[in-house]
């Protein structure tokens, strides 16, 4: 027997069909917050004193007239967001999430911010997204790739990602090093309770060793170690601070008290 279906009523119908819009179109902010990182709306917005009307920032950013109304609406979205404030005489402002996409702004003195929002909303990972069903459907031995590894043929953080592509697995990198560089600061500063007793720590996939620098610097009694692939690794002067060590975490892992393991990201 076909189980039965409970038909909704209008008012529910009317708010599922708002929810399938917003779902379907959630996407536009994410492309709305990259195009306002490649056209430089934070950075304009800063050197224009802070605050910049429509016009001011079509002038700044000489962008061609007929283009205004469709900047307009970029504007208001990011505004809708929290990327930017609005008055309501159309003046805009930063916010706290716009101030760190600002050229030139380095939390805690490290890795700009663009990086990140730049590396997810990449063609690479949109395309991921595009065959996801494709990826559920397909019958593969284990182990299972990734969406991103089933589209591409490569893996981010891979050598397979520096041979497909150079700059964008530069930009990955980058991206990488934006999210740890502006965490750790924040971790330091408000858990310093999370280091009480702790004499050593290995940074897994630490990179340049910026994280494993900034705990040394707060913590200077903790032995810090800093795993990476060599490729990353052999880049890295030595300074002294912090022990890199270059390997795969899925094969050793230096001995420590702890171990950090930072999220990644991608599909």
């Amino acid at each position: 027997m076909a189980a039965h279906m409970t038909v909704p009523s209008d008012a529910q119908l009317i708010k599922a069909q708002a929810d399938l819009q917003r779902h379907s179109l959630t996407y536009l902010t994410s492309m709305a917050l990259r195009c306002a990182i490649e056209l430089g709306i934070p950075t304009a917005i800063h050197r224009l004193g802070g605050t910049a009307s429509l016009a001011d920032l079509m002038a700044a950013l000489s962008l061609p007239p007929p283009k205004a109304p469709f900047l307009s609406r970029v504007l208001r979205l990011l505004a809708k967001s929290d990327a930017l404030s609005c008055t309501e005489d159309g003046v805009y402002s930063l916010t706290p999430l716009s101030y760190i996409l600002v050229d030139g702004v380095l939390i805690d003195g490290e890795a700009r911010q663009i990086a990140f929002p730049l590396a997810v909303t990449s063609r690479y990972h949109m395309e991921s997204g595009l065959g996801l069903a494709d990826w559920f459907k397909n019958d593969r031995a284990l182990p299972v790739p990734s969406p991103f590894e089933h589209v591409h043929a490569a893996a981010p953080f891979d050598e397979s990602m520096t041979l497909l592509d150079p700059e964008t697995d530069k930009l990955f990198y980058e991206a990488l090093a934006a999210h740890d560089h502006m965490g750790i600061g924040t971790v330091v500063r408000e858990c310093r309770g999370l280091f009480n007793g702790l004499e050593s720590l290995t940074d897994c996939c630490g990179g340049d060793g910026t994280t494993a620098r900034a705990i040394v610097k707060a913590f200077p009694h903790i032995k810090c170690n800093v795993l990476d692939l060599p490729k990353v690794i052999e880049k890295v002067p030595s300074d002294g601070v912090v022990n890199y060590v270059a390997g795969d975490l899925f094969h050793t892992v230096p001995p420590a008290q702890a171990v950090m393991l930072k999220r990644n990201f991608g599909i």
